[in-house]
């Protein structure tokens, strides 16, 4: 007597990318995002650069597309254009194209969040340590923390205010400015172009003081 044999149920399908209809590239669903939360994203980084940008920890959405500032409603990328720090609007998947212009990106914590107010104060503290080494090794002129509360906490320096901070790490000028995410209750491109605009007019200075 032949046996019957069960068909196994098929397998689903992971639901695939879907392109963004303005850049072309992808946009992860909410599944997707939310399965993100043990990736990291890599730094954008070399030695001697003119500015390293450094954001609090990734978005759920930057960790699962692998890129920074990756979040539809964060405006890191037009603020630099507006500002004048790039000549185009650049879009998180052209990140590493900005080490051509002297800038990197790195963030204090790695573990990604749907909000960086679920970073914890330790977490911050920590990535305050690795920042500092990370800023020793590869020495760039201007480290650019992205973040008034984190960076309060961070740094343990509760009066700090957006704008240069006194102490250096090594040769390096820290500079404080507001975190441009499309969650932050502080992300009016007006504000954010202004404070950046001056960030910039000081960048330009240095560099064409050769300090």
């Amino acid at each position: 007597m032949s046996k019957t044999r069960t068909k196994k149920p098929a397998a689903k399908k992971k639901p695939s990318p879907r392109p963004d209809p303005v850049t072309g590239f992808w946009r992860p669903n909410r599944a997707q995002q939310l399965a993100a939360v043990r990736k990291r994203v890599p730094d954008v980084i070399a030695p001697n650069l003119t500015v390293l940008f450094c954001g609090i920890n990734p978005g759920l959405y930057s960790a699962a597309v692998g890129h920074h500032f990756a979040g539809p409603g964060n405006l890191f990328w037009s603020t630099l254009f507006a500002t004048g720090f790039t000549s185009r609007l650049f879009t998180a998947f052209e990140e590493s194209e900005l080490l051509g212009l002297g800038y990197g990106i790195t963030n204090l914590v790695t573990r990604p969040s749907a909000s960086a107010e679920d970073v914890e104060k330790d977490e911050l503290r920590r990535g305050v340590r690795a920042l500092r080494r990370k800023v020793l090794e590869y020495q760039p002129r201007f480290v650019a923390v992205l973040g008034l509360v984190a960076f309060r906490l961070g740094f343990e320096s509760s009066k700090a205010v957006v704008g240069p901070q006194p102490d250096p790490i090594g040769s390096t000028q820290v500079w404080l400015l507001p975190n441009p995410s499309g969650l932050n209750a502080f992300h009016q491109p007006a504000i954010l172009n202004q404070m950046f605009s001056e960030f910039r007019t000081a960048v330009v200075a240095s560099v064409s003081r050769g300090t």
